[in-house]
């Protein structure tokens, strides 16, 4: 759940979802609270005739039955009984009461008491979470002066409670609404989400295959837009690396021709010292020129790509390794598929225990299975690198003098090669220096899964 949440598409549906129900919850709210409004209305309405009809059938009746009417008149929400203080301040006349005054007419005089009735802060039962749980209609007392001059108090009180309700019953009745509104909101947010989550498919795609077929244009007119110029991106960025990488290898290879004729002329060259010096000088020229026709080779991804077993892989180029004479040692196991190009991915890790092996007269290489991955540490014997070089030496024909000279037959590609193939493979390289000497170099390579 916390990882969909965290997703784009989590993230639209909850912000859909919550304006939604918020909308909802503010449209029933004004829903409700306009009833309530309505019915305070009615309610001072009827009160108003109830009042009109209690006071006139008062004034109506014989001094010997009216005790006998306001026992009856006294019951009910609209009260008519006798004042128990006729003669107290009255206040100014309320809308109820100028109401209920034009109503009876100038023969009775009405006072407003100031007294407050307790009913009118007693807390109503609702049967919904919306409504407010006082009343907010008329609630007061009024002293009546009838004819022959007896004072009467009309008590107006909020309604009877209504039947207790359940407190669940809004809630249930309220979640099937709430569980539309939900897939409602999942949905929009999926449809709204899918050409996104295409678009980073298709980049995804792109990383580890430049020539990956581009991208379908479906959809809506702005998203055949973005898939339309995603496409063109494809297309610009491949005819760049194509150029890029046949310029490349159309320099390094017309270079083998001279330099092989050079090598032949400098037999020549009577100085054997200056004979020693030219072919050195030569033997590095056509090193720099075989590693950058390898270079050229580490951007072309022709290659198809296919399931591979990491731990044969690793097994064979050890084993390689060991059988040229170099100390490589090999430990642990991934236990996993890669997806990858073979030549590629034997070319990145041939070129780092050389690297480790060149600069650290060993290479002890360790596998190990991770979530999603496998992580491959080889540590040399070396004197490590600065920090500050870190970043440096993944640079084309970049050298750290000090251990990576020419006379030791560096040119400064082989870290670049290594890097660009695991790029594309969705894998990085890092380098450290380990805390018990040497240089560290981690591959991390993802997994590969059936049906991905």
């Amino acid at each position: 759940m916390k990882a969909f949440l965290g997703s784009m598409t989590g993230r639209v549906f909850l912000v859909l979802l919550l304006g939604i129900v918020a909308s909802a919850a503010l449209t029933q709210w004004l829903a409700v609270n306009e009833r309530s409004r309505a019915l305070e209305r009615y309610r001072d309405f009827h009160a108003l005739e109830r009042a009109e009809q209690l006071i006139t059938t008062a004034d109506a009746m014989p001094d010997s039955a009216r005790p006998t009417f306001l026992v009856a008149a006294a019951r009910g929400t609209v009260r008519l009984e006798l004042s128990d203080a006729p003669q107290a301040q009255t206040l100014a006349p309320t809308e109820f009461s100028t109401a209920l005054q034009q109503r009876l007419g100038a023969g009775f005089k009405l006072g407003p008491l100031a007294e407050h009735l307790a009913a009118c802060d007693q807390p109503r039962q609702t049967t919904s979470i919306f409504a407010s749980s006082q009343w907010r209609g008329t609630c007061e007392a009024i002293n009546i002066y009838l004819h022959d001059g007896q004072v009467l108090k009309l008590s107006v009180l909020p309604p009877r409670a209504p039947p207790a309700a359940s407190t669940n019953s809004e809630l249930v009745s309220l979640l099937p609404f709430l569980l539309s509104i939900a897939f409602l909101a999942y949905l929009v947010a999926r449809m709204s989400m899918r050409p996104l989550k295409q678009l980073a498919q298709a980049a995804k795609d792109l990383g580890n295959d430049i020539n990956h077929p581009q991208v379908v244009l479906s959809g809506a007119a702005e998203i055949r837009q973005a898939s339309a110029a995603f496409n063109a991106m494809q297309a610009r960025i491949r005819q760049h690396i194509t150029q890029r990488t046949q310029m490349l290898a159309a320099i390094t290879h017309d270079l083998q021709t001279p330099l092989t004729r050079l090598r032949l002329r400098l037999e020549k060259v009577g100085d054997k010292e200056l004979q020693q010096r030219l072919i050195d000088d030569l033997s590095a020229m056509q090193q720099m020129v075989k590693e950058g026709l390898d270079l050229a080779r580490s951007m072309d991804s022709t290659e198809t790509m296919q399931a591979l077993d990491l731990d044969a892989l690793l097994d064979s180029v050890c084993s390689d390794a060991t059988d040229t004479g170099q100390q490589v040692e090999l430990r642990g196991r991934a236990a996993m598929a890669l997806m990858g190009r073979p030549l590629a991915i034997r070319r990145c890790l041939v070129n780092l225990i050389d690297n480790a092996v060149k600069y650290g007269h060993y290479a002890n290489v360790k596998v190990e299975r991770l979530a999603g991955s496998s992580r491959i540490s080889i540590r040399d014997g070396g004197p490590g690198i600065a920090p500050e070089q870190m970043a440096r030496v993944f640079e084309p024909f970049y050298r750290i003098e000090t251990s990576r000279s020419r006379e030791s037959g560096g040119t400064g590609l082989g870290l670049t090669i290594a890097r660009n193939i695991a790029e594309q493979h969705g894998a990085n390289v890092t380098l450290a220096n380990h805390q018990d000497g040497g240089l560290e170099v981690t591959l991390v390579l993802p997994e590969y899964y059936v049906g991905n």
